[in-house]
């Protein structure tokens, strides 16, 4: 049988350097699939020796994306290390900052990340506005800013991108592709939605600012808490985040949910025929605290989508290999080159041809992220999310399983922004009636000189993309060595020597092309896990000349 290769690299509308080499045979069906982050992560190495309660504020800086979820885990795994209970009001106020990126991570992800892999913007300029806003009641009996007048406004903008001989933010794209399904005023109203995600872009990010002091890379919390008691404490502050809430809360409601149900209904065909379907191996580390009984997400792990049969997470079970990823025995960068004509290293069972090294949970490779958490805590029958996966899959003729797409995963974060929304006022209730009855604790105090100075701290936590882990070893009152493993690690994770794919590279096998030079169906499913491979850039000075010095 005939095979052929296409590479991808690097892919963009993700955060960070990944590259993809498909194998198609003769029909142009993905056969094999190998998937590469191309750039050094080296955020461990410089937090080697610094003082563990700076770690926040390095970790923070692993990415631009998930600052806020980097920070928290730092802090976190130095206060379990050190045995430290945070005050109620610091673990909501941090909860509070997380939910709100969850929700901007989401929505971001999806319009302006994922959104041109649905829609064909020039299919739009045709579109007629009257029919589209009869289109959109079919997904929402209130939908987000549908009259005549603004998709009228949405064309015009178009027309000019057009008229002006480029379309901007919309360039680039394979339009005219076999693979776009949708109408023109389908089209028409994801594309106006993508102007107003904009805009709630801006607006959620006010959000986390007001806990954070300031986003990206929020300076509030500490080891011992969170230092943003005065904004807890101001009405006015409290105030300002509900605002910013419902309105994310009434975008989710009547654009992001309605436009996920529109896709799910339109791609039902291709949902059903399980496309981007990885093995089924699904980890949750569950968390966020509801009530003294439930949590926001359960913990747990599914086999090869056994939705009866849910494991308890065991963190003893998790190991990292380094087999096929640049790194030799030691753990240290060890980078050995692609192929003489620049393909990748994988011929053979022992080539390297990735950064990211491989986790493993009980030896297997395992997907992460707002699907697993929504299979594994739905199956767990968590009350606090049960009908509102129950009510979109009964509007749009889908199963359990059928989550386990592409279009699903998808639909896993819609899902879960929705819900997130109801839980941020639970939280923020929580608060001001702590607020209320004098309980105005933020952090912990404690003794530095006092605590262990030979110990070693963990935290496992859930964050937009997934599971995130945060490992470190204190020395001498130093940090001796740290370790993340992020969602994307276990997602992207490359083949051991036992040759298991991990998700990403699963959930290629079987994809059909229909134009190999414009690998569209590719992208839409590497896309479908938000991907964030950017950890880390070193910045060096061939003539040896600081660029920049840190004094503890």
């Amino acid at each position: 049988m005939k095979t052929k290769k296409i590479v991808i690299d690097p892919i963009t509308r993700i955060e960070g350097h990944l590259r993809a080499e498909v194998e198609l045979d003769e029909n142009n069906i993905v056969k094999d699939a190998f998937v590469s982050g191309q750039l050094f992560r080296g955020i461990e190495i410089i937090l080697k020796n610094r003082d563990p309660r700076d770690a926040g504020l390095l970790a923070g800086r692993i990415c631009g994306v998930c600052t806020n979820s980097h920070f928290r885990g730092a802090v976190s795994a130095v206060e379990d290390a050190y045995h430290i209970q945070i005050p109620k009001n610091a673990e909501i106020i941090r909860d509070l900052m997380a939910m709100a990126l969850f929700i901007q991570d989401h929505v971001v992800h999806f319009y302006h990340l994922h959104l041109l892999d649905f829609v064909d913007v020039t299919s739009a300029l045709g579109a007629d506005a009257k029919l589209t806003t009869k289109e959109a009641h079919k997904y929402c009996s209130k939908p987000f800013r549908n009259s005549h007048s603004h998709y009228e406004t949405v064309l015009q903008k178009l027309s000019n991108f057009v008229n002006a001989g480029k379309l901007g933010p919309f360039s680039n794209g394979y339009w005219g592709h076999d693979n776009y399904i949708l109408t023109p005023e389908q089209n028409l109203i994801l594309l106006s939605h993508y102007l107003e995600a904009l805009k709630f872009q801006t607006n959620i990010s006010k959000a986390i600012a007001i806990f954070g002091g300031k986003i990206p890379h929020p300076q509030s919390i500490v080891v011992g808490g969170v230092t943003s008691v005065a904004d807890m404490l101001n009405p006015q502050r409290l105030n300002d985040y509900m605002f910013i809430i419902k309105e994310a809360k009434d975008f989710i409601d009547r654009a992001y949910l309605p436009d996920m149900k529109l896709l799910a209904i339109a791609y039902k065909d291709e949902i059903k025929a399980g496309l981007g379907r990885a093995n089924g191996n699904f980890l949750c580390v569950g968390g966020y605290k509801f009530d003294s009984d439930q949590r926001l997400f359960c913990n747990g792990v599914i086999y090869e989508h056994n939705f009866t049969q849910i494991e308890e997470f065991d963190e003893n079970k998790i190991t990292e290999e380094v087999d096929r990823a640049w790194y030799n025995e030691k753990d240290e960068p060890f980078y050995t080159d692609l192929n003489d004509d620049g393909s990748l290293k994988t011929a053979k069972n022992d080539d390297k041809y990735s950064w990211i090294k491989a986790p493993r949970y009980d030896g297997k490779t395992m997907e992460t992220g707002p699907l697993a958490r929504v299979l594994i805590s739905y199956s767990k029958d968590n009350k606090l999310i049960k009908s509102f996966v129950d009510d979109f899959l009964n509007d749009t003729d889908m199963t359990l399983l059928d989550l386990s797409t592409t279009i699903g995963r998808n639909c896993a974060r819609a899902i879960e922004s929705e819900y997130i929304c109801e839980y941020i006022f639970k939280l923020i209730s929580r608060l001001i009636q702590n607020i209320k009855y004098y309980d105005t604790d933020t952090w912990a105090k404690y003794d530095f000189n006092s605590c262990e100075q030979n110990t070693k701290g963990r935290v496992f936590l859930e964050v937009p993309r997934g599971v995130l882990s945060h490992f470190v070893g204190i020395k001498d009152a130093k940090i001796e060595n740290f370790s993340v493993i992020a969602p994307t690690t276990w997602n992207a994770t490359p083949r051991n020597f036992d040759g298991k794919r991990g998700a990403y590279e699963e959930a290629l096998i079987g994809i059909k092309l229909s134009d190999p030079q414009k690998p569209l169906e590719v992208l839409k499913v590497l896309h479908s896990f938000d991907p964030c491979l950017a950890c880390a850039v070193h910045i060096i000075d061939s003539k040896g000349k600081d660029l920049g010095r840190y004094k503890v």
